[in-house]
């Protein structure tokens, strides 16, 4: 059966995902993927494209181990009466794809830009000039996709561009890499900024973990 278009989607952000984390390579399930990710909020998740009923609830029941995610391409009310106790929600994701195109952006006077590229992943560290942090963000490239990942603007400096200019920075590193196509997964804060930049919303995202409530002690 051929591939959908959501699920090769999923599959080339996975693959600029790992990148970024320094995660494991991802294995294939008969359901999407699961992937090694070694930190102790995060042991390990698995990524569900297409997700049914029958699968996330089979993985629910065989979960046991805290800090396991699930990334499963369907909004939040979709996939709540699938999911048994122990099992928390994280905040929405939106699956969003551009087109890469060339162009460095134009930073706001009384700050700096600075982009470098080491194994694989680029990042854009935005200071003011005396070196304040003020905005950063990095890309995992993988062949002809490039996955934006970890945007973060100071609270002191938002509303000033440059989450656009953390973004134009990317976009122009990636095109300027041989990749074509920007991915990443959205916060529902971030999708408006994203979309006003000419991302295209392709899919919802439930992200949750599993975060089991301690044992009462015996005593209690």
């Amino acid at each position: 059966m051929a591939e959908s278009v959501v699920s090769g989607l999923v599959r080339d952000w996975i693959a600029g995902w790992v990148v970024s984390r320094g995660a494991a390579d991802p294995v294939d399930e008969p359901w999407g993927w699961t992937i090694d990710v070694g930190q102790s909020a995060q042991v390990a998740r698995h990524v569900l494209p297409e997700p049914t009923e029958p699968d996330v609830r089979k993985l629910v029941a065989a979960t046991t181990a805290p800090g396991t995610w699930l990334k499963v391409f369907a909004d939040d009310d979709t996939v709540r009466p699938w999911i048994a106790p122990g099992w928390r929600f994280d905040v929405p994701g939106y699956l969003m794809t551009v087109p890469l195109a060339a162009g460095r952006p134009v930073v706001p006077a009384g700050y700096t830009l600075t982009t470098w590229e080491r194994g694989g992943v680029v990042r854009v560290l935005v200071r003011t000039e005396d070196g304040h942090f003020a905005a950063r963000g990095q890309l995992g490239l993988a062949g002809s996709a490039a996955v934006a990942d970890q945007i973060e603007t100071a609270p002191t400096h938002r509303r000033r561009g440059l989450g656009s200019v953390v973004m134009r920075a990317l976009e122009d590193a990636g095109h300027r890499s041989g990749a074509e196509t920007g991915l990443l997964v959205g916060t529902p804060d971030g999708k408006a900024l994203y979309s006003a930049l000419g991302w295209t919303l392709r899919a919802p995202m439930a992200s949750l973990y599993y975060a089991p409530e301690p044992e009462e002690s015996a005593g209690a």
